[in-house]
């Protein structure tokens, strides 16, 4: 189930740096709670017997025909995201520690957009099922020299003292006949914060489940 696999991938929409998108604060108005009924869920609303896999600071459910994939940083081999990829797509998490109150994701939202306009792509906000997402499209080298535009999809929820950003790839970012199974996945997962004083838009800790220890 478990691949561990360095993290190659250049800076861009999925790797903003969340800190600097810290405009909000704890005073700012909390996002209504029914954005959340459904899913992602923080640890301490979930009472069941789920059987996920623990990485730290995010639980994942197993799927058929979907793998999760841990993604390793190179230079200081620390985990830094867990990407879930299954025929027709993947799915890329990281979680960040956020104000108490605050609403994270409209300051990164404009972070994203900013960066992405940067680097020559285009960032189009839309309204989806978890609130407001962008749809980012990004040159990228490909393999045999050729430079295409890779669609994204990118999502992000806010919950008690977290913010989870979701990025979307392949057919769930721009297909409608994928977008509803990937947000079904999206919605399963369940953030673990922890009660360590961490500042708004650090990652937080990810850990390699002993089976992917092994794995090169």
């Amino acid at each position: 189930m478990f691949r561990r696999r360095k993290d190659t991938s250049e800076a861009g929409p999925e790797g903003t740096d969340i800190a600097a998108a810290d405009a909000a604060s704890d005073d700012a108005e909390a996002l209504p709670a029914d954005l959340r009924a459904a899913g992602p869920f923080d640890v301490d609303e979930i009472d069941d017997e789920v059987q996920r896999v623990d990485l730290g600071s995010l639980l994942v459910t197993p799927e058929p025909e979907r793998e999760v994939r841990i993604q390793v940083d190179e230079a200081t081999q620390v985990v830094s995201s867990v990407l879930i990829a299954g025929p027709n797509g993947a799915l890329e998490l990281r979680a960040f520690a956020a104000p108490r109150h605050g609403d994270l994701w409209s300051a990164s939202r404009e972070s994203i957009a900013a960066e992405t306009a940067q680097r020559g792509g285009t960032a189009t906000e839309q309204e989806g099922r978890f609130g407001p997402e962008l749809v980012v499209s990004l040159a990228v080298s490909m393999p045999d020299g050729r430079t295409a535009m890779q669609p994204q999809r990118i999502v992000g929820v806010n919950g008690p003292r977290w913010m989870l950003r979701a990025t979307f790839l392949g057919a769930p970012a721009e297909r409608a006949d994928a977008i509803d199974a990937w947000n079904d996945t999206l919605a399963t997962v369940v953030v673990r914060r922890g009660g360590q004083a961490m500042a708004p838009g650090d990652a937080l800790p990810l850990t390699l489940p002993p089976g992917a220890r092994q794995a090169g």
